[in-house]
């Protein structure tokens, strides 16, 4: 057969050999995200850093110390780079494949079969040197697609090593409110002791005069006492912070006597933005490995559909085989083949099929995660919003109190002062003010911790100056 009326022939054994893929499409549609309020095409790069605007130096080298130390995050990493090998592995498959073998098995030739005398009944060594090559064509783009769905999955394992820096920040800058809380507790704890403990001492001189009961001395003592359990449970709240701290950044007790009192201002918290940033969905590192996760899912699929197409190879083989180690290299003792190798899906017993319709219930499980990723980051976002708003106003309003309260204190104590008061009175108050006083640290510390979740759901911190779309149209969540 001449070569020209050989390629049609081919050609037609080809598509002859393609089995039939089965019309399968996938069923879970992806989540628009106008419907949401948010702007698809709007993407910036994830936040970094964001934990500076507390403006806490030791803030800062915790972070990075946990940034850097974190055994979870070391996993992740690690993840990273085997999702990086495994492109490598996926490209080698469309490079051709080189490789040479050695052998020489010593064996006998059997009298009554193909090899007469002197070589049937005799024993040789049989050496044999050979290189070959096998070179996949790749023609109907399984190869590419396996490229394709590597690098996808090396893009969401990075993300996820991403969304795992964006917790570990996280759960640090929380750990560290809380330590700041507790060490503004504990100032306020020792004042209630300090007060308490006056008013007790004014008690036993009123008893001591007959103008005050048992029951008045009862009384006082029961209440320094209340204030001393304060103090040791701030302390406790204190310690359990540095110990949290430790575990985050991967240290021991050896860390604890590096933690200095915080400069973290509770009552100067950052600003929030108005709404929703537009581009929530290229901030979140969880949604947009999801997306790769999309991307890998339905290259799988391409993977699928390409195994009912013909395989098509080049393979080649050269080298030396002999009776005997001397002839090995001898001219007489060459040896090749090259041609074209084609393997034809005639019939897979349904396998072709399973694994396509496997693969696109797999683009649709991606997908439908990502759809749920979508609608709980929109719905995070927005109670987190809502959240330090609450906060907000909660702190406005026991400012107020305590400003209140602290009028209240100077009154008394101008009352005092000019015998027109007593000095329980005065006590009392100043009772009422420390206990509003620690409710402020309580909120404060709370405004803080919502900011940070707030950074957490937004992906990473944010712009307050940043003009931003709202979640949705009609009905603002967060208002």
């Amino acid at each position: 057969m001449s070569r020209r009326a050989a390629l049609p022939a081919l050609a037609a054994l080809l598509l002859a050999g393609c089995a039939a893929v089965p019309p399968v499409e996938p069923q879970v549609a992806q989540v628009a995200p106008g419907a949401l309020g948010l702007d698809p095409a709007a993407r910036t790069a994830i936040a970094d850093r964001w934990w500076t605007a507390f403006g806490d130096p030791q803030l800062d080298r915790l972070v990075e110390a946990g940034l850097a130390g974190n055994p979870d995050l070391a996993a992740a990493l690690a993840r990273v780079r085997a999702a990086q090998a495994a492109i490598g592995a996926r490209q080698a498959d469309s490079l051709p494949q080189v490789s040479a073998d050695a052998q020489s098995p010593r064996q006998r030739f059997p009298e009554h079969y193909i090899m007469p005398s002197p070589i049937g009944g005799s024993t040789f060594w049989v050496p044999q040197v050979d290189a070959g090559l096998n070179w996949d064509l790749d023609l109907f783009g399984r190869n590419k697609a396996a490229v394709a769905q590597a690098r996808a999955g090396a893009r969401a394992a990075g993300l996820d090593a991403a969304a795992a820096r964006l917790t570990i920040a996280t759960a640090i800058a929380q750990a560290y409110i809380g330590l700041a809380h507790a060490a503004r507790l504990q100032a306020v704890a020792d004042g209630f002791v300090a007060t308490r403990e006056q008013a007790l001492d004014l008690v036993r001189t009123r008893v001591r005069t007959q103008l005050a009961s048992d029951f008045d001395l009862r009384q006082a003592q029961t209440l320094l006492a209340e204030a001393r359990q304060a103090q040791v449970r701030a302390t406790e709240q204190h310690d359990l912070m540095i110990h949290a701290l430790a575990a985050l950044v991967g240290r021991g007790a050896d860390f604890y006597g590096q933690i200095t009192p915080p400069t973290l201002a509770l009552d100067d918290a950052p600003a929030l933005p108005d709404a929703l940033p537009a581009d929530l969905l290229g901030r979140r590192p969880d949604l947009l490995a999801a997306l790769a996760r999309i991307d890998a899912a339905s290259a799988g699929r391409e993977i699928a559909r390409a195994q009912f197409m013909p395989n098509v190879n080049i393979s080649a083989l050269a080298g030396f085989l002999s009776l005997g180690l001397d002839n090995l290299f001898k001219g007489g003792s060459v040896q090749w083949s090259a041609g074209p190798a084609i393997h034809l899906p005639i019939f897979e017993g349904g396998r072709l099929r399973a694994d396509y319709r496997g693969a696109t219930a797999g683009l649709d499980e991606a997908v439908a995660s990502y759809d749920g990723a979508v609608v709980r980051a929109v719905r995070d976002a927005s109670d987190a919003i809502t959240q330090v708003r609450s906060a907000d106003r909660d702190l406005a309003a026991q400012a107020d109190i305590v400003g209140g309260l602290r009028e209240t204190v100077r009154l008394d104590q101008v009352r005092v002062s000019t015998g027109l008061g007593s000095r329980l009175d005065a006590v009392e108050s100043g009772f009422r003010l420390l206990e509003a006083e620690q409710g402020l640290v309580d909120l404060q510390a709370q405004a803080l911790r919502r900011r940070v979740q707030l950074i957490a759901a937004l992906g990473g911190g944010f712009d307050p100056n940043r003009t931003a779309q709202a979640a949705t149209h009609a009905g603002d969540p967060q208002s």
